[in-house]
């Protein structure tokens, strides 16, 4: 069955990104990663490579990085990089300053990806919230063709800064790109089986969902920015739910850490349901027991699962 299919290629998946080694304090290599995103493909291309230490900031902490601020343990980790990968387009402004200072080479994972402009939103971009979010949508992990571009550029960058390990990281990154393929294949196959006729339209309260909606041809009728204290607009409650109502969407998605307050004030209107969607900016670390369990998997497999069953009924396939 192809929804079992799915679940034995993810926890393939989840296996092979979550063995990593954990952070030692003499490690030959120190590789800082700023999204947990980029944490998971660099854990797994440096697999079993001797001497090589995984670590992230704490970005996952918070639903909108342009209101992070480095803590001292982000301070500590970037001192000791000897590599940092960074998300690019614009996602990391807060590590502008760090990085002028730093000894670390960087490697910028969007290399090679083609960005979509950010969406634009009836109210003025940067004056509700306090700062812009910037022209390119920095949120390119969530189609899965970005992603394997990602694990390829980390690939290129630890074999030129670590050629004596170059085989190993070779072997992981054939080993990651087949995965990441499978996955996405599988995927596929899953929504043409119980989404045949596609989706009247894809309403989502974080606008992080662009490249998801895209690499899986569904209509994105509406992608609202809502964060902690700035919830949608008069205007553009209205919009939604009239929206929900002329194409009879029947859910509308919230992002797992983020509010759900407007979502659940349209379905009280409209009579939709709201179910939720993830964007997997946090999960477990490797020194975390549920690191190499079920955590990240369910991440994996929840924004496919959640959008059948939001459409096709719930129940429709397992998001365990």
């Amino acid at each position: 069955m192809k929804q079992t299919m799915l679940i034995a290629v993810l926890a393939a998946l989840m296996l092979s990104l979550f063995r990593c080694t954990p952070a030692e304090p003499e490690a030959r290599l120190t590789v800082v990663c700023t999204t947990y995103p980029i944490y998971l493909f660099v854990s797994s291309l440096a697999d079993g490579v001797e001497g090589v230490a995984v670590e992230r900031l704490d970005t996952g902490s918070t639903s909108c990085l342009h209101d992070y601020a480095l803590s001292m343990a982000d301070m500590k980790k970037l001192e000791r990089a000897d590599l940092i990968a960074i998300n690019g387009a614009g996602l990391e402004e807060f590590l502008e300053d760090a990085l002028e200072s730093s000894r670390a080479a960087v490697i910028d994972c969007s290399v090679g990806v083609e960005l979509l402009e950010n969406r634009s939103h009836d109210h003025d971009e940067g004056d509700q919230d306090g700062h812009d979010h910037g022209h390119w949508d920095p949120h390119y992990w969530m189609d899965p063709a970005n992603a394997r571009i990602m694990a390829a550029n980390l690939r290129n960058m630890l074999v030129l800064t670590d050629p004596d390990y170059a085989a190993a990281y070779e072997e992981n990154a054939v080993r990651t790109e087949g995965i990441l393929l499978r996955c996405e294949e599988d995927a596929r196959e899953l929504l043409a089986e119980y989404l045949p006729q596609g989706i009247p339209g894809l309403v989502t309260f974080h606008d992080g969902f662009q490249y998801f909606a895209n690499a899986f041809d569904l209509p994105l009728l509406a992608a609202v920015e809502e964060e902690a204290g700035s919830e949608a607009s008069a205007h553009e409650i209205v919009e939604i739910t009239e929206l929900v109502k002329e194409n009879s969407i029947p859910v509308i998605f919230t992002e797992r850490n983020g509010s759900d307050a407007t979502a659940t004030a349209i379905a009280r209107e409209t009579g939709c349901r709201v179910a939720q969607l993830t964007m997997i900016m946090d999960g477990p670390d490797a020194s975390d027991p549920e690191f190499g369990g079920a955590g990240h998997y369910r991440q994996l497999c929840w924004n496919i699962a959640n959008l059948i069953n939001g459409f096709a009924g719930e129940g429709t396939v397992s998001n365990g």
